[in-house]
């Protein structure tokens, strides 16, 4: 039976093994993470969404040209083995002596906490990874504190999505074309590179983060529930909510609702953002805003409508600066207003406020510009930050602004150059 059994695990890492050969022969886009090349005998740990190029980027970037082993744990079959050594045994049949042990999707093991610490203690050089951010950063930070370097893959930003698309030195009327290009397919590796249908792929993905990291992981009973929630938070990104308007629309209780939201934030589809309080309490308990990790899940699941223009760029802007957040770079709030008034995003390192950032993708409308310079200048007095920047489509320019007697200036941005990271002193 052990024999058996060696023979068939043997078998899986096989053909594992052909599986990631294939992959990486492809073109490789770079992604923009910090140089981890000596990690001083710790472990790296790569979280982000499921099909985002975790593993790939593990292959081809960070332990490029070294000798590694790998396994992924989405095989039901692999994850289901109880005796690890086992496992062990056929990684050295497949693969002879390695440098680097590759364990791939590792929040599908069981007790896989255990194993990564036994492991390391070995001396065992370890790159891990995982599509859900609360079991890896709480397993995480109760067995292995200080002792691993955290790397973030989302899909493509908009400069990996250029260096996927083309290989010219474009010129500015040039940048909006791909922006719009990549607003409707987003920046998942596989539909960008042209190897996938964008609708038919996004909304697999959907259905499996939904089924198979979620409903089937968290043994939820009415899967309905879940996925009426999760199709009304594509359909509506950008919108403030509270798990009461949410539990209204979905026809679910608000601690369902709660729940509910709580793994579709941890398994990468959306993130929020709070309402700016200089009180914690107050930023915690208060609505928030969601956003989609990939604009493309929109224009999969939804009826596209050219008014929702604005939202996608609202949208784009909350990812790049949620990368920045990932990283520690600044904390990330909107502003609003007891008369209502709201700024997108403010931009916070420690207590002070670096950055106001509004996003309006139209502001030939003198009613339009007025309302957003409203906005900005009076969050721009309340907030004692007087770096305020408008972002938009096209438009490049300076506002010397001033509302009933309250002055500010204003840098006008096209979107393409925010994402590129040509917009100065932001942070």
């Amino acid at each position: 039976m052990h024999h058996a059994l060696s023979m068939a695990l043997v078998d899986r890492l096989i053909l594992q093994q052909r599986e990631m050969q294939s992959k990486i022969k492809h073109p490789y886009i770079q992604r923009s993470i910090p140089d981890i090349e000596n990690t001083g005998g710790l472990i790296t740990v790569i979280t982000g969404p499921r099909r985002a190029g975790k593993s790939t980027t593990a292959l081809c970037q960070i332990i490029e040209g070294i000798p590694a082993a790998y396994i992924n744990f989405d095989d039901e079959e692999l994850a289901s083995v109880q005796d690890f050594l086992a496992i062990e045994s056929a990684l050295r049949q497949v693969y002879g002596n390695y440098e680097i042990l590759v364990l791939d999707e590792i929040q599908n093991l069981p007790r896989w906490e255990l194993i990564v610490n036994r492991l390391h203690r070995q001396g065992v050089r370890l790159v891990i990874t995982g599509s859900n951010a609360h079991l890896l950063s709480s397993e995480l930070a109760t067995h292995l504190t200080g002792r691993y370097i955290p790397v973030w893959i989302l899909p493509f930003s908009f400069d990996e999505f250029l260096a996927a698309r083309t290989d010219v030195q474009l010129i500015s009327s040039e940048y909006p074309e791909f922006l719009h290009q990549y607003i409707e397919t987003g920046g998942y590796p596989e539909v960008v590179l042209g190897k996938a249908d964008n609708d038919t792929y996004l909304n697999t993905l959907i259905q499996a983060v939904l089924f198979k990291d979620i409903v089937r992981r968290y043994h939820i009973r009415s899967p309905q529930a879940i996925e009426d929630l999760s199709l009304c938070l594509i359909s509506n990104p950008a919108v403030e909510y509270s798990y009461a308007n949410l539990g209204e629309l979905t026809r679910t209780s608000t601690n369902t609702v709660k729940k509910y939201l709580q793994y579709l934030h941890q398994s990468f589809l959306f993130f929020s953002i709070p309402r700016f309080s200089w009180k914690v309490r107050e930023q915690i308990s208060s609505s928030k805003k969601i956003y989609l990790t990939d604009t493309g899940c929109f224009s999969a699941r939804s009826v596209r409508h050219s008014l929702h223009i604005g939202r996608m760029y609202e949208n784009l802007t909350a990812i790049y600066l949620y990368r920045q957040e990932l990283y520690g770079s600044c904390r990330l709030s909107y502003w609003k207003s007891q008369q209502g008034e709201e700024v997108d995003f403010v931009i916070q390192s420690g207590t002070e406020i670096k950055s106001l950032i509004q996003v309006s993708f139209d502001i030939s409308q003198p009613k339009t510009l007025k309302r957003e310079i409203r906005a900005l200048i009076k969050a721009s007095k309340e907030l004692k930050c007087d770096n305020l920047i408008l972002v938009t489509e096209s438009e490049e320019r300076m506002i010397e602004a001033d509302w009933y007697g309250k002055k500010g200036t204003i840098r006008v941005v096209p979107l393409y150059k925010f994402l590129l990271g040509m917009v100065e002193g932001i942070f």
